[in-house]
């Protein structure tokens, strides 16, 4: 898969998390957020020339290893990535429920760490949203 076929499922998760918390949804939207961040980050791994790995727990360590501790993502966008998965997993596994506080946090928090990866290693991505159809 190309980086940004990645990218492009990243903001296509984004936007999806936004609709389910628009319907109160907070699993659903937690999930969706955090895939929004993990193919994000599978991006910009891909872009740069690392592997993405084969499983989550890959994928979130080669992101911090390869990009956040001595690169160029800020150590932030790599604690916003961990923190959504520890949501994303209470969402798919746990009994309770995402509150819906949580969600819009996380959602928020996607939208942010995807237009970062975007500006930050695929600008030309990022200035598809100015361009008219």
């Amino acid at each position: 898969m190309k980086a940004q076929s990645l990218m492009a499922k990243a903001v296509q998760a984004a936007a999806s998390a936004r609709v389910l918390l628009d319907t109160g949804d907070g699993d659903g939207a937690s999930n969706r957020a955090y895939y929004a961040m993990f193919d994000a980050a599978r991006a910009v791994l891909l872009d740069s020339g690392f592997d993405v790995g084969k499983t989550h727990r890959g994928v979130l360590n080669a992101f911090s290893d390869r990009l956040v501790k001595n690169g160029p993502v800020p150590q932030e966008m790599g604690r916003l990535l961990k923190r959504a998965e520890t949501f994303r997993y209470v969402a798919d596994y746990e009994g309770n429920p995402v509150e819906l506080n949580d969600a819009k946090e996380m959602v928020e928090q996607a939208e942010t760490f995807v237009a970062s990866m975007r500006a930050g290693f695929m600008p030309e991505e990022s200035n598809d949203d100015d361009k008219p159809c």
